[in-house]
């Protein structure tokens, strides 16, 4: 079985674990519910999780080693609480191993790092996706050039994990303009994000859109720096030739966010 891979929005810090005051209560809650089916509507279960957050940036491209991943938080000003959350997955050495493999026979460097944790944009969304912990994750970090040509490829080269058992997951945001939460902009994230679902659709020309996404409607009203769309183009380059689906899509904070799976259809 050929599993998918996803791009998933991962919110806004911890926000699925606390109260939420800076909008509606129930700003979060559809994000919240679509991401705790995505693990349980894969065709199956899978063996490990590779994840590449928006939050994890290195020269090249950059695998967490550890086999028992602390924790990292990586965002502040939240409810204290939130600093003590556990996401008690195990790593994978071995995965991690393979990872940096399928990379350097395309070409490309690799680094390890046998002590980083898992940061919000591993945590925060598989918290909800697996909440017992029992599935090994592993995090790859982006490259600090954000290329958009460089982060398909290393999605081409990690395909082969799909028919090993491993979920590919992009872990960002389809818009992140951090000033741009406002109703001066849902029109603009609405031509974006309709931009962005044709452009998924299409396999034939997503490869080229993506490494032109800045050409795109609004842009980089969207992603002033593309650090939170550049999970996509992994996700995105794994399933290359395939179709993408639009598999979320909610108004938060005025904006329009979304979620899209490749490949495999889900249950």
């Amino acid at each position: 079985m050929t599993l998918p891979t996803l791009f998933i929005p991962h919110g806004a810090g911890p926000c699925f674990f606390m109260d939420w005051t800076r909008g509606p209560a129930d700003t979060w809650d559809a994000t919240a519910a679509w991401l705790k089916g995505v693990v349980a509507h894969l065709p199956e279960r899978p063996k490990a999780i590779l994840v590449v957050s928006g939050h994890w940036e290195a020269p090249v491209f950059t695998v967490g080693s550890a086999p028992a991943p602390p924790m990292l938080f990586d965002y502040n000003g939240f409810p204290e609480h939130t600093y003590r959350l556990a996401f008690n997955a195990a790593g994978s050495p071995a995965l991690a191993a393979r990872v940096r493999d399928l990379l350097a026979g395309a070409g490309f460097p690799t680094a390890q790092d046998a002590t980083r944790g898992y940061d919000h944009g591993v945590f925060v969304p598989l918290l909800l996706a697996t909440p017992d912990a029992d599935i090994p994750v592993v995090q790859l970090s982006l490259r600090t050039d954000l290329d958009p040509r460089a982060h398909l490829a290393a999605g081409r080269a990690l395909a082969p994990l799909r028919d090993e058992g491993v979920l590919i997951v992009g872990s960002g945001m389809s818009w992140h303009n951090m000033g741009g939460f406002s109703p001066a902009f849902t029109a603009r994230s609405r031509a974006f994000d309709a931009w962005l679902g044709e452009v998924m659709a299409d396999p034939a020309g997503r490869e080229d859109a993506l490494r032109h996404w800045d050409q795109a409607p609004y842009a980089r009203d969207a992603h002033p720096r593309e650090e939170h769309l550049a999970p996509l183009f992994v996700a995105a380059g794994a399933a290359q030739g395939e179709p993408g689906r639009l598999s979320f899509r909610d108004t938060v904070m005025d904006v329009t966010i979304s979620g899209y799976t490749f490949g495999a259809a889900v249950r």
